[in-house]
C-alpha cells in the first residue's frame, strides 16, 4: 500500500484562500495524483479560489449553499454529470455568527444555535447521502472538527457543540455507510492561523498557548493536515473509519501547560 492517490477524483470544500485547513488537504491531494474539484460560497470567495484551483489542474468549481437543497443538487448533478462517480469528498464548512464567539456561551440566540449547527453538522450528513451515491465501489468522506468539541475552550462558545455533533455524526455514518465501503473520519487539527480561526475571540492567544505547550512545541501545519487526509483517503487508511484523528502536536494529552508556563 502506498499514499499514492493516482486515479481518484474529489470534492474539496470549503476552501476560503491559501491559508484555509481545506487548501492544505487539497494541495496535498493533487500532489498525491488526485483529480480535484471545489464548491465556493458567493462570487467574492470564487474569485480567491479560481486561481488555487487552476493551480492543482482543476477546472470544476460550483457555488454551493449547503442550507439550500436545490443548490446542492444543482452541485452534485454537475459532478455526476462530468465524473459520474467520487472517491473522496472532503468537507470543511462551518458557521458561527462572529459576535456569538467572544462572550459567554449561555448568551447564545437561538437562532445562531441553528443556523451553526445546520452548516457545521447537517450540512455533513447532507453531502454523506448525496456523495455516496457517488460512490458505488466505496470511497472516503473527511470532514474538520477541534478539540473544543470535548474541552472547554474560549470563546469558542456554540462552535463546540457544533463540532461535539459533527464527531457523533462522523461515527454514525461511519456505521451506515461502512457497509458499503466507504470510510468517514475526522481530522482535528490545534489552532491554525486561518480565516475561519481568525473569527473566535482570543484566538492569538490561544495559538501562542498551545505552541509553547504543545509537546512538539508547534501547532499544526497544512502540511502535517494536508498529508493526514491523503492517508485517510487513500489505499493505506482502509482499515480506518469513524476515527477522529488529532494533528495537534501533542497538546490533546496534556492535563495542564509546561511547567515554565504555569502561572
Amino acid at each position: 500500500m502506498t499514499l499514492s492517490m493516482q486515479g481518484k477524483r474529489g470534492l474539496i470544500m470549503g476552501v476560503a484562500n491559501e491559508r484555509s485547513i481545506a487548501w492544505g488537504i487539497a494541495k496535498a491531494m493533487a500532489d498525491a495524483g488526485a483529480e480535484l474539484a471545489f464548491t465556493y460560497q458567493g462570487e467574492a470567495f470564487g474569485k480567491r479560489l479560481e486561481p488555487l484551483a487552476q493551480s492543482v489542474g482543476s477546472d470544476i468549481m460550483v457555488d454551493v449553499d449547503v442550507t439550500d437543497d436545490a443548490s446542492m443538487d444543482l452541485a452534485f448533478s454537475t459532478l455526476k454529470d462530468r465524473w459520474g462517480t467520487l472517491d473522496f469528498v472532503v468537507h470543511a464548512i462551518a458557521f458561527s455568527d462572529k459576535n456569538e464567539l467572544t462572550g459567554r456561551f449561555i448568551n447564545t440566540s437561538r437562532d445562531n444555535f441553528k443556523n451553526s449547527l445546520a452548516i457545521s453538522c447537517y450540512s455533513f450528513i447532507d453531502v454523506a447521502n448525496r456523495a455516496s451515491q457517488m460512490m458505488p465501489d466505496g470511497g472516503t468522506l473527511l470532514t474538520l472538527t477541534y478539540q473544543g468539541s470535548n474541552r472547554v475552550t474560549p470563546f469558542y462558545n456554540v462552535m463546540g457543540v457544533a463540532k461535539a455533533a459533527l464527531e457523533s455524526t462522523t461515527r454514525y455514518l461511519a456505521n451506515d455507510l461502512g457497509p458499503q465501503g466507504i470510510r468517514v473520519n475526522a481530522i482535528s487539527p490545534g489552532p491554525m492561523k486561518t480565516l475561519a480561526g481568525a473569527a473566535i475571540g482570543g484566538a492569538r492567544k490561544t495559538y501562542k498557548h498551545t505552541n509553547m505547550n504543545a509537546p512538539m512545541r508547534a501547532n499544526a501545519t497544512l502540511e502535517a493536515v494536508g498529508g493526514t487526509a491523503v492517508y485517510l483517503a487513500s489505499d493505506a487508511g482502509a482499515c480506518t473509519t469513524g476515527e477522529i484523528i488529532r494533528v495537534d502536536g501533542g497538546f490533546h494529552v496534556l492535563g495542564m501547560p509546561q511547567p515554565d508556563h504555569l502561572v
